[in-house]
């Protein structure tokens, strides 16, 4: 009967109930607009999810992390984190979806009491999209300054370069800086040089005065800069028409998105690699400090960087994962995803410390002097080692393209999986052009409420929506939450033999022992490691470090308390709505709701079904339920 899934979950809804689960198997309302599509191959499925997970965390973040926590020493913890924590749950997320053929939200059905986690992981991903854009905003602008002749970031002869602004570095005399320090506003802490050593880059005057055109601070938005706002609009005009087909477009779109970034990093590799310096930068990245290890930050790090890499608590993965058939061998397309995404973080590691080399060969400084987490890395180093390149124009035009793509396979990707989750849930939507005109609404809806990131100060704004809208703690707390609702409340075994019945075997008793007790283990660890070394929120740049006010941090925890809430308020009102004694609501809300072919042998012989039953005969009556009823 599993052989003809698509039987049972197109064509019936009638719900067949007892003690420990819920059984749907009846005429749905609608018929074939109301049908769940599926990728068209296993390929759209594979380079959806490499699309998703290979982003700007694996061509920054990654690289900057090993280099801030004593280069090949952080690949240690990495690879724990990764090996106990990230890819089990990336896994969980993928199997769950495909099993519930559901997205974000429904696919929790399988746990009624924490279906929170998929509301939690919607409103994570919604924020998420909003703020995300904003760095594709920011590469295609530099796209767009690219077309010239020669590079504006180039050379100090612009408007919005100031004195300080020099091609021509000097390693200034011991002594000679007078550096004092000074605050703006009570929220600045500024570096202040004697007139004769301060030397900045036209690049970081390019990048922080003509395109953030930065405030004193997040009370200060200022004014909307119009040409971000008509490139956040491209942008997203371009999101619209990659997803706004669902799957059968998005699968399609992926083959060179997702592809053609690896021919750009494998060509600015060959070309870092030649420059001069080279060598010190990869010395620098793959040279282990082994004295880090000692450094709790350095795991708190390297855990929070697996999570955010793998896209977990996103709910884009059970979304990718539910339009797979049911009986796609995803248990190997996964080990496959898992190797690509980690491949590409060492890879471009490789690509970034290469030119970082480089450029402190160029300025006569110490490697840990030029490089820059976050934006900084991407928007100030590469655009200044471009720019002494051959050609630079050219070179710039490449690289930023291939940032728009890193960038533009994992937004549209987190688009479909907030529309996949709302229609999921809104089978209407499905109908005609609803579904379109919702992905307009919400593109619109999403690009307004970006306009507040470009403006002058937008970038305190984007910080604050990265730091706390899709965080560590929040990404952290929805894998323990999603560990804690498959193995310890359906059940670990039980969700084992559900992938069995999928793909025809078991995955590895590993992935059992990591959701079951390590994967908890690790995100509880790092949360509390958090807690305890948690310190106020700044925003460190060229002329210093902002700090962020009270109030600005009070919003931020308050978008982090949006996802979270979800889950324990669900939890609660399910148990509020249920009837009975305490035992008797917890069965009812702790029970998974199945369909037919959902349901394990041993599950249908206690119905009193036959293996070749036609699901559209009535149930038993619930008498003999009852009286067969096995625990699931």
């Amino acid at each position: 009967m599993a052989g003809n899934e698509e039987s049972y979950t197109d064509g019936f809804d009638m719900t067949i109930a007892n003690d420990t689960t819920t059984v749907t198997a009846a005429k749905q309302e609608g018929s074939e607009p109301d049908m769940r599509p599926t990728w068209g191959h296993k390929v759209d499925f594979i380079l959806s999810c490499i699309g998703l997970a290979v982003g700007f965390g694996n061509v920054w973040r990654f690289p900057y992390l090993c280099y801030r926590n004593g280069g090949g020493a952080f690949l240690i913890p990495y690879f724990i984190c990764l090996v106990a924590g990230g890819v089990p749950v990336f896994f969980l997320e993928i199997f769950l979806g495909q099993f519930m053929s559901q997205g974000g939200i429904g696919c929790w059905k399988i746990c009624p009491i924490l279906q929170g986690i998929g509301f939690a992981t919607t409103v994570i991903c919604f924020l998420g999209n909003i703020y995300y854009i904003i760095i594709l905003n920011w590469a295609a602008y530099f796209f767009g300054r690219s077309f010239t002749s020669l590079l504006p970031w180039s050379h100090c002869d612009n408007p919005w370069n100031t004195e300080f602004c020099t091609t021509n570095f000097t390693k200034p005399d011991a002594g000679a800086a007078n550096m004092t320090n000074g605050t703006m506003d009570g929220n600045m802490t500024a570096f202040n040089t004697t007139n004769t050593t301060l030397q900045i880059s036209p690049v970081v005057e390019f990048w922080e005065n003509k395109v953030l055109n930065m405030s004193e601070g997040v009370g200060e938005l200022g004014e909307v800069q119009w040409d971000l706002a008509v490139c956040l609009l491209c942008v997203w005009i371009v999101v619209y028409f990659c997803v706004f087909k669902g799957v059968k477009s998005t699968g399609k779109v992926v083959y060179f998105t997702a592809t053609f970034p690896y021919v750009m990093l494998t060509v600015l590799l060959i070309r870092g690699v030649t420059l001069e310096g080279a060598a010190d930068g990869l010395f620098f990245y793959l040279n282990p400090d082994w004295e880090r290890l000692k450094d709790h930050k350095v795991w708190i790090d390297a855990g929070t960087q697996i999570f955010y890499s793998f896209a977990i608590g996103w709910g884009c993965m059970p979304a990718l994962g539910s339009y797979n058939k049911f009986h796609n061998d995803s248990y190997k397309q996964c080990f496959l995803i898992a190797a690509v995404n980690c491949f590409t973080s060492l890879y471009s590691g490789l690509v970034v410390f290469s030119v970082l080399g480089f450029m402190a060969k160029e300025q006569g400084l110490d490697i840990k002097d030029v490089a820059a987490s976050g934006p900084g890395l991407v928007f100030i180093a590469y655009p200044r080692a471009l720019s002494l390149m051959p050609l630079a124009p050219l070179w710039s035009c490449l690289f930023f393209f291939m940032i728009i793509l890193v960038g533009l396979d994992s937004q549209f990707v987190g688009v479909e999986g907030f529309v996949t989750a709302v229609v999921d849930m809104i089978p209407y939507l499905r109908r005609g052009y609803n579904r379109e005109l919702f992905i307009a609404g919400l593109c619109v809806f999403n690009f307004l409420l970006g306009l507040t990131m470009v403006t002058n100060g937008g970038i305190y704004v984007f910080k604050l929506f990265e730091y706390y809208s899709a965080s560590g703690i929040s990404l952290l707390f929805m894998a323990f939450s999603e560990c804690v609702a498959i193995a310890w409340i359906f059940g670990a075994n039980r969700f084992y033999d559900s992938i069995e019945l999928m793909i025809g075997y078991k995955p590895l008793v590993w992935f059992k022992i990591c959701w079951t007790v390590l994967t908890p283990l690790i995100t509880v660890g790092i949360v509390l490691f958090m807690c305890v070394t948690w310190s106020p929120m700044e925003f460190q740049h060229f002329t210093g470090t902002y700090y962020f006010p009270t109030w600005a941090e009070g919003i931020g925890w308050a978008m982090m308390a949006m996802s979270i809430l979800c889950v324990p308020v669900t939890a609660v009102v399910k148990m509020w709505q249920a009837k009975g004694t305490l035992r008797e609501r917890w069965r009812e809300v702790t029970r998974p709701q199945l369909q037919y072919h959902q349901l394990r042998d041993k599950d249908r012989l206690a119905r009193g079904l036959r293996f070749d039953s036609d699901p559209s005969t009535p149930p038993p009556s619930y008498s003999s339920l009852q009286q067969n009823d096995t625990e699931l």
